[in-house]
């Protein structure tokens, strides 16, 4: 049986994980530290930190989201570059994700000693938001009771990952969660321009009811 790279991705990120929740040495090791990074030269932690999770909830919800959406995209890819170079430039598209989303943080953090953070929430929001592009009518249900066209939902949430990026009233890197999903829709725009076209076309037709 031929395993998606998407689930092969899933697969790597889940086994990193699984082994650094008993391993804090480890984690603290692979962490996003922009301290660190910068001090340190530690700058393979924009990479690593993405393969890592905080506890089995937050792996679980980043790789669940990924598995679905992260299969649009790679099938898009793999239509547009062919199997293997498709393939190859899902992978690099999925790690950009990661890395680019978390530049904004690393500058308004470098001199944080204090600051960590982990998770792919950058590759996996860059993912949806790819996806979104691509199919801006399909529903995008949270916890499986409220559903609305990903388009909708996806630009509640640029508005809500902006304003809680500058308020920064909790754990959570909601940075990466919006420079992942810009770089997700720039992304797709610039491999496939007529994708613009395409979503445009699609939500002037939209009707809620």
């Amino acid at each position: 049986m031929n395993l998606s790279i998407t689930v092969l991705l899933i697969i790597l990120t889940a086994g990193i994980s699984i082994y650094g929740f008993s391993k804090p040495e480890f984690l603290h090791r692979w962490m996003f530290i922009p301290y660190k990074i910068k001090n340190k030269g530690q700058w393979d932690r924009f990479i690593t930190s993405g393969f890592i999770h905080k506890d089995y909830m937050h792996l679980l919800f980043n790789m669940f989201t990924f598995y679905f959406f992260g299969a649009v995209v790679e099938q898009v890819l793999a239509y547009r570059f062919g199997p293997i170079l498709g393939g190859v430039v899902f992978v690099l598209f999925y790690i950009l994700g990661i890395v680019i989303s978390d530049i904004p943080t690393y500058l308004k953090n470098q001199d944080n000693s204090y600051y960590r953070a982990l998770g792919a929430s950058g590759g996996t929001s860059a993912t949806v938001f790819a996806s979104i592009i691509i199919l801006p009518l399909s529903d995008i249900c949270l916890f499986g009771i409220i559903c609305l066209p990903g388009f909708i939902l996806g630009g509640l949430f640029l508005i809500y990952s902006y304003f809680k990026g500058k308020n920064q009233d909790d754990a959570i890197n909601h940075d990466a969660h919006l420079y992942g999903a810009l770089f997700g829709i720039i992304f797709i725009l610039i491999i496939s321009p007529s994708s613009a076209i395409t979503f445009f076309d699609q939500i002037k037709n939209y009707r809620p009811f």
